[in-house]
C-alpha cells in the first residue's frame, strides 16, 4: 500500500518535471519565482477588471513548516484607485519537506479552509485572507494575506513580555472562537473539512512524530525538571492518552498551535492570533493549556494560571460555550500539556525529511516552560 508520504514525494517529483509558471488564478505556482505579474493580477484584481499588477518584488525567504515570503506589489492607476493591497504576506508548501509536514496531517488544506470558510464567520483579531488554495493531488498550497507589519505593535517571540492584560486578551480571543463553535451545527457541515484532533495527531506518526519527539525529550535534559526527566518512559503513553481523551469530550474549533510566536500585538493593544494550519475539531482545553504554558514566564504562570482558567470559563460561557466547573477544567488543563510538549520536542529533533522549523533557543525555552508546568501540576498523575 502506498503511504501518504510516498504519494507526496511522487506528486512533488511530477511537479518538478513540469517546471512551468502558473498564470491562472485557479493554478498554484510551483515556487515564488514562478509567481508572475499576470498571476497576481488574476488573484488580486479579480473584482476590478481594469486593474493590473505591473510589478512585484519578493522579500527574503523564511522557511519553517511552510515557506514564507513577503511580496510588494505595484498596480496601474486603476489598481491604485481601487486601493488594492500592496504589501502581502505569503505562505506556501512549495518544497518537498513543506509538503510532507503540511500534507501528511492535512495542515495545508486546513489553513486554506479556515481562511476561505471559517475566518469570515469570526469577529476576532486574526489576519484576513486575500487568496488561499490547496491542490489535493500535488499537496501544493498557497495563502496570500495582507501584510500586517505596519499596522501591529509587534509580532511575538519567546522574549515578548506577556503582561497580565495581554494574557487576558489571549484568553478572551480563544474563548470567543471556542464558544462560537462549541457543539455547533457547523461541526456537521463546514467543520467536517477539519479532522478531529486524534485523527490529526495519528497522521503525524507517518513522518516520525513518536521517534522525533521522544529523542527531543531526551536531548532537552538541560531544561526539563529532573523529576520529570526520570519519568521518560511514561511520557509517550500519557501523551497518547491525552490525545485520545478528545474522543470523549465535546468538540469545537481548535487552533492547535497557539504558542507565543503565533500571536501578535495589534495596534489597539489587543492580542491577535495567526497560523491556523493545525486547525482541527477538538476540545478547547488543549489550546488553553498550550497558550498559557508558552506565553507566560514560569513565575507568572504559577501566579496567574488559576485566575486565567477561571476567566476563560467565564468568557467561554458568554460566547455560547458550556458552563464548566473549575475542577473539571483544571484536570483537563493539566492533562493536555502532554501533547503540547510533544509539539516542541519534535521541533527540537525533526524526523528525517522534516524542515528545521524553529531556532534552537526558542524551542528549548518553550520546552522548559511546558515541562516545568507539567512537573508543577503533575500532568503524568492525571487519571480522570
Amino acid at each position: 500500500m502506498t503511504t501518504i508520504v510516498e504519494q507526496i514525494r511522487a506528486a512533488y517529483e511530477l511537479d518538478q518535471k513540469r517546471n512551468i509558471e502558473a498564470v491562472e488564478a485557479s493554478d498554484l505556482p510551483l515556487s515564488y519565482e514562478a509567481i508572475t505579474d499576470r498571476w497576481l493580477t488574476n488573484v488580486l484584481c479579480r473584482n476590478h477588471p481594469e486593474a493590473r499588477v505591473i510589478e512585484h518584488t519578493l522579500g527574503e525567504q523564511d522557511s519553517g513548516s511552510s515557506n514564507r515570503r513577503r511580496i510588494k506589489v505595484q498596480y496601474n492607476k486603476a489598481g491604485q484607485d481601487a486601493g488594492l493591497p500592496t504589501a502581502l504576506f505569503c505562505k506556501a508548501s512549495h518544497e518537498l519537506s513543506n509538503r510532507i509536514v503540511m500534507g501528511v496531517a492535512g495542515a495545508a488544506n486546513a489553513e486554506v479552509v479556515f481562511y476561505n470558510k471559517i475566518r469570515p464567520l469570526l469577529d476576532i483579531e486574526a489576519p484576513g485572507p486575500i487568496f488561499a488554495n490547496f491542490d489535493p493531488k500535488s499537496f501544493n498550497s498557497i495563502i496570500l494575506l495582507e501584510d500586517l507589519t505596519d499596522s501591529v505593535q509587534s509580532f511575538c517571540s519567546h522574549k515578548t513580555e506577556v503582561t497580565r492584560a495581554r494574557a487576558e486578551s489571549q484568553i478572551r480571543l480563544m474563548a470567543k472562537f471556542h464558544g462560537r463553535f462549541h457543539e455547533s451545527p457547523e461541526l456537521k457541515t463546514v467543520l467536517t473539512e477539519f479532522g478531529t484532533w486524534p485523527e490529526f495527531f495519528r497522521k503525524t506518526l507517518d513522518y516520525g512524530m513518536k521517534e522525533g519527539s521522544n529523542q527531543g525529550f531526551l536531548d532537552a535534559e538541560s531544561v526539563i525538571p529532573a523529576r520529570l526527566y526520570k519519568r521518560f518512559d511514561e511520557i509517550w503513553p500519557a501523551t497518547l492518552a491525552s490525545v485520545e481523551k478528545h474522543q470523549q469530550l465535546p468538540l469545537t474549533l481548535m487552533h492547535g498551535d497557539v504558542h507565543l510566536k503565533n500571536w501578535y500585538i495589534a495596534g489597539n493593544g489587543e492580542m491577535g492570533l495567526s497560523d491556523w494550519q493545525c486547525c482541527t475539531r477538538g476540545h478547547w482545553s488543549r489550546d488553553l493549556a498550550y497558550a498559557i504554558a508558552t506565553a507566560l514566564t514560569v513565575e507568572n504562570r504559577r501566579a496567574w494560571e488559576k485566575d486565567l482558567v477561571r476567566l476563560y470559563l467565564e468568557k467561554l460561557a458568554e460566547a455560547g460555550g458550556p458552563v464548566v466547573t473549575f475542577d473539571e477544567a483544571w484536570v483537563l488543563y493539566r492533562q493536555q500539556l502532554l501533547s503540547v510538549l510533544t509539539w516542541w520536542t519534535i521541533t527540537l529533533c525533526p524526523a528525517p525529511g522534516m524542515p528545521d522549523m524553529q531556532p534552537r533557543d526558542i524551542t528549548l525555552e518553550f520546552i522548559r516552560r511546558i515541562s516545568i508546568a507539567m512537573d508543577d501540576l503533575d500532568s503524568l498523575g492525571v487519571t480522570a
